[in-house]
């Protein structure tokens, strides 16, 4: 793109500040601004154009799941079949690493975070060690595929190398970068970061396989053979990773996706909720149930909306390829945006002070045709360091460390 096309792309939606500082720039400043506005997606802005709304929902229902008193009957039969998957090198497994730990006080990516006591331990660390356990039982390393963002992706690489990748055969980790949406402000107005960097975040956990695909990983995962995707979320220290027996139970299933969910620990717990959307599978957030929702039950006295996801499922790779061109939802969230004010001064507001562009692998779901829902003992393998302290804390997670016997 050159200037004049930029302009022109600038003056049809209003932010023209863009090129405010254009001229002070030098060649190299100049081509990463012209690339960033190329790239620029009008359409984000317009969902803040008339004020924010909500995505509508379809007709909403309950979903069940394979409970864990029907997995125990099974488990023999689901963890062998789920081995098989794995010797043949059918399952890859996809962390979400993209986020940095600045609740914890760190510039540095989350699972950078020491979740140890007596002892260093990272939660890259900790969470090698949860697959190790498959490819030790198994006898097969599972491809992993590592999403970071711009911000954090270097830090992350080199992490990872310098700790010798924690144990993990170097040849089975990729890394890939996901894509970043801008930010802007209550008024709709682009944010800048510096003076040729729009201020921008990543574009939300739903944007995974599009920027897998665009990391050019799709041949090296067809030629190993792999056949589904568990993904799974970096925050979650307990986290199962390509499960023999969900791998199994949802194979067996015929399912083209699997969901790993927790029963609810009360019906006011704050998770999204495993449900079916206008007879699809799909996921309700704690925030867009009704009262009546969250307290209804069936006649047995369980709640009907039971089962919260955990962000680790396990998606079938030739159903990914064929929504890949329908658009997922772009939900805008308010947040807080550091960005570069009039007199040129970067600022870390301590408030929210606009908006941000995200899809949500939740979407995912409701585009798939079926999904087993698949319940895991919170105990075991529930435990998101969202904060410091309290409700899923660090502070939590490591009692639960301490409960199922790991040394920290």
């Amino acid at each position: 793109m050159v200037l004049e096309e930029a302009r022109r792309k600038l003056a049809a939606i209003g932010q023209e500040h863009v090129l405010q500082y254009y001229d002070e720039l030098d060649d190299r400043g100049r081509k990463n601004l012209l690339r960033q506005i190329e790239e620029l997606d009008p359409g984000l802005l317009e969902l803040v154009g008339n004020g924010v709304k909500e995505n509508e929902r379809g007709a909403l229902a309950p979903l069940g799941a394979v409970t864990l008193e029907e997995i125990e009957e099974q488990r023999g039969r689901f963890e062998k079949k789920g081995i098989e998957a794995i010797r043949e090198c059918k399952v890859g497994a996809v962390l979400l690493a993209g986020g940095q730990g600045t609740r914890f006080g760190l510039d540095s990516p989350k699972g950078m975070l020491n979740v140890g006591v007596k002892k260093e331990l990272y939660l890259f660390e900790q969470l090698i060690h949860n697959i190790m356990e498959v490819v030790n039982s198994t006898g097969a390393w599972v491809p992993l595929l590592v999403m970071t963002s711009e911000k954090n992706n270097g830090d992350t690489v080199s992490f990872f190398k310098k700790n010798n990748y924690f144990g993990y055969k170097e040849e089975y980790v990729f890394f890939f970068v996901q894509k970043m949406a801008p930010s802007v402000s209550y008024e709709g107005k682009l944010y800048m970061e510096d003076k040729d960097k729009l201020a921008s975040s990543p574009n939300g956990n739903g944007g995974w396989f599009n920027s897998l695909v665009d990391a050019g990983l799709m041949e090296p995962l067809r030629k190993l053979g792999v056949e589904w995707l568990n993904v799974f979320a970096v925050d979650n220290v307990l986290q199962r990773i390509a499960d023999p027996i969900f791998v199994g139970a949802v194979l067996e299933s015929g399912c083209v996706c699997g969901a790993k969910v927790v029963a609810k620990a009360d019906p006011n717990e704050k998770v999204g909720v495993l449900c079916l959307e206008d007879g699809k599978p799909s996921i309700v957030e704690y925030y867009e149930m009704t009262d009546e929702m969250i307290h209804e039950r069936d006649e047995n006295g369980k709640l009907l909306y039971n089962y919260g996801v955990i962000l680790n499922y396990l998606f079938k790779v030739e159903n990914l390829i064929k929504i890949m061109d329908e658009n997922l939802p772009t939900h805008v969230v308010e947040k807080k945006i550091p960005y570069m004010n009039e007199n040129g001064e970067y600022v870390k507001p301590q408030e929210p002070n606009g908006y941000k562009f995200e899809s949500l692998v939740l979407d995912m779901i409701h585009m798939m045709d079926n999904c087993l829902s698949f319940e895991v003992d919170r105990e075991k393998e529930f435990a998101p360091i969202k904060n410091v302290t309290g409700v899923d804390s660090l502070e939590s997670a490591r009692k639960l460390m301490e409960k199922n016997g790991i040394e920290f």
